[in-house]
C-alpha cells in the first residue's frame, strides 16, 4: 500500500460396432480413430466431474422428484496461477465478493474487466459471485457475510464490490488495507453518491477488521441503507477509514453500468422497516447470518476465472417481516 495515495477520513467417434482382434486393436482402426475416442472420453470425464462437484447432478435428480442425501460437493480448489509464486505479486490475496441476482449482462462485463485490472496491478485475487437464489428480497449485506465465511482461507482481505461499478483509473489502490478499511469508491469519485459517510460501491477490509465489526447487519432486505449502518460499525470498532488521494479523474474514475429504467431497484419500505432502517444493529451480523449454499461452481467468463455460489438465505419473519411482501 502507498500511504501517499490515501487520506484518512473521520469516521462468476467411432461407434462400437468394430470388434477387437487378438492383437488388441479394432478392425479398421487407425491412429485418427484412437485419437477421437480418447478425446471423447476425456471430454465426457471432465463434464461429469464438473457436474458432480458443482451440484448440477443433484439438482437434475431433484428435478425428477428424487431426493439426494448429503450436501452438494464443492469443486476441488484449482492450483493457483504460476505468477502467484512470483514474489513481485506480494504475499496478500484478495477475495472479491460480488453480491448478485439476475444481472448477467453486467456480470459478463465485470468478471473479465476486474480480472484484467487486478492482474495488471499484480493483485493476487479470486472473484466470488454471491448469487441469491431464494425467494426473499435481495439482501446485499447478508450475501457479503456469506461470501466472507465461504471464501478461501488462502485469502486475507476482501473487497465488497458492486457488479455495476468498474474501476477505470489504474492509479486506484486495491492493495492490502493494513491500516484500516479503504473505501475505493469514495464520495469524491463515485458517479452517483457524494455524501461524506458513504462507504458503498467498493470497500476493502482485512478479514481481521471485518470480524472486528462483526460483519454487516442481516436486517436490510431490499435496496439501500446497509452500507450506512456499516459505516457506524466501522466507527464503533474504533477503525480509521481511508480513501484515495491524488486521483484527478473525478466522477469519471469509474464506469457505472446501472440503467435505472431497465434495472428497477426494490425500494419498498413498510412502516416497521422505516423505523428500523436508521438504527444500529448491535447484536446481529457475521455471527447470526443463516444460509445454505445450494451449489458452488467454478466458471471462466471471457477467460477470467470466478466461483459462483448459489446461496439460499434464511429469514426470521418475526424479527424482519419485510424480507418478503405478501
Amino acid at each position: 500500500m502507498f500511504p501517499s495515495r490515501r487520506k484518512a477520513v473521520q469516521l462468476p467417434w467411432e461407434d462400437g460396432r468394430s470388434r477387437l482382434l487378438s492383437g488388441g486393436l479394432p478392425r479398421k482402426c487407425s491412429v485418427f480413430h484412437l485419437f477421437v475416442a480418447c478425446l471423447s472420453l476425456g471430454c465426457f470425464s471432465l463434464l461429469w466431474l464438473q457436474l458432480s462437484c458443482s451440484g448440477d447432478v443433484a439438482r437434475a435428480v431433484r428435478g425428477q422428484g428424487q431426493e439426494t442425501s448429503g450436501p452438494p460437493q464443492a469443486c476441488p480448489p484449482e492450483p493457483p496461477p504460476e505468477h502467484w509464486e512470483d514474489a513481485s505479486w506480494g504475499p496478500h490475496r484478495l477475495a472479491v465478493l460480488v453480491p448478485f441476482r439476475e444481472r448477467f449482462e453486467e456480470l459478463l462485463v465485470f468478471v473479465p474487466h476486474m480480472h484484467r485490472f487486478l492482474s495488471r496491478k499484480k493483485i493476487q485475487h479470486h472473484i466470488y459471485v454471491l448469487n441469491q437464489v431464494d425467494h426473499f428480497r435481495f439482501n446485499r449485506a447478508a450475501l457479503i457475510n456469506v461470501g466472507f465465511l465461504e471464501s478461501s482461507n488462502s485469502t486475507d482481505y476482501i473487497a465488497m464490490h458492486d457488479v455495476d461499478l468498474l474501476p477505470l483509473n489504474e492509479e486506484l489502490d486495491y492493495g492490502f488495507p493494513e491500516a484500516g478499511p479503504f473505501h475505493v469508491a469514495s464520495p469524491e469519485l463515485h458517479p452517483l453518491y457524494h455524501y461524506k459517510t458513504y462507504v458503498g460501491g467498493i470497500l476493502l477490509l482485512s478479514k481481521q477488521h471485518y470480524q472486528l465489526c462483526n460483519g454487516m447487519s442481516n436486517r436490510f432486505w431490499g435496496w439501500g441503507r446497509e452500507d450506512d449502518e456499516f459505516y457506524r460499525r466501522i466507527k464503533g470498532a474504533g477503525l480509521q477509514l481511508f480513501r484515495p488521494s491524488g486521483i484527478t479523474t473525478g466522477y469519471k474514475t469509474f464506469r457505472h453500468l446501472h440503467d435505472p429504467a431497465w434495472r428497477k431497484r426494490d425500494q419498498k419500505r413498510i412502516a416497521a422497516q422505516k423505523q428500523e432502517q436508521f438504527k444500529v444493529d448491535r447484536e446481529g451480523g457475521l455471527n447470526t447470518v443463516k444460509y445454505h449454499v445450494a451449489s458452488r461452481t467454478a466458471l471462466s467468463v471471457g477467460g477470467a476465472p470466478c466461483t459462483v455460489l448459489n446461496i439460499m438465505l434464511d429469514c426470521d419473519k418475526t424479527a424482519t417481516p419485510w424480507c418478503t411482501f405478501s
